[in-house]
């Protein structure tokens, strides 16, 4: 099974309980047309749910790089999950005043990861603590756990990222990121 349709089964398994969640929520009794809604434990002020602690922490990135023609990358989170992974997420962003075409390097130099189109599956994560390098994961098909099928990014425009590694060991705090093309920067692994 590829952790793809996992990933989309486990979404779906969500999105399927909040509902659930949301439909017996909804169904409380009495009350005519006239009352006022009560607040519930699910945020809905403002624009939707309270941010967690690490998302909270988004208006401040963990790393700013800046890379060709303009392409700035914003590292926002680098988060250690139960599973033994690392998802880093992002927003790569066209600072310049043209039309960027997306560097095909970003994919890497690996056969089986350019044969699945564009993606960030040249990038690592650095343990200079162990002496490791750890490389973006892939499924079942070869095809990387990043974020794929991107081309060209116009003047302003930015897209959101993911990359996903092997976790390294918990005493591990800080990593090296690196993508071709763009500077390293040094990052903090939260749990």
């Amino acid at each position: 099974m590829s952790m793809r349709f996992t990933t989309k089964v486990r979404r779906g398994a969500v999105a399927l309980t909040v509902a659930a969640g949301m439909a017996v929520a909804g169904c409380g009794g009495g009350g005519g047309d006239d009352e006022k809604p009560k607040p519930s434990a699910s945020a809905s002020k403002g624009n939707g749910s309270q941010p967690t602690p690490q998302e909270g922490r988004t208006s401040e990135p963990l790393a700013e790089v800046k890379g060709p023609s303009g392409l700035l990358l914003q590292i926002n989170s680098a988060e250690r999950d139960s599973g033994g992974f690392i998802t880093v997420n992002g927003n790569l962003k066209n600072d310049g005043s043209d039309i960027v075409t997306i560097p095909a390097e970003l994919s890497g130099n690996e056969t089986e990861i350019i044969n699945n189109g564009r993606s960030f599956g040249g990038a690592t994560l650095v343990d200079s603590k162990s002496k490791k390098r750890y490389y973006v994961l892939r499924d079942t098909d070869g095809r990387p756990l990043t974020t794929t099928g991107f081309s060209a990014l116009k003047a302003g425009e930015s897209m959101a990222v993911f990359l996903q590694f092997p976790s390294p060991p918990a005493s591990t705090t800080e990593v090296t990121f690196q993508l071709p093309l763009f500077p390293s920067a040094l990052i903090k692994i939260s749990a």
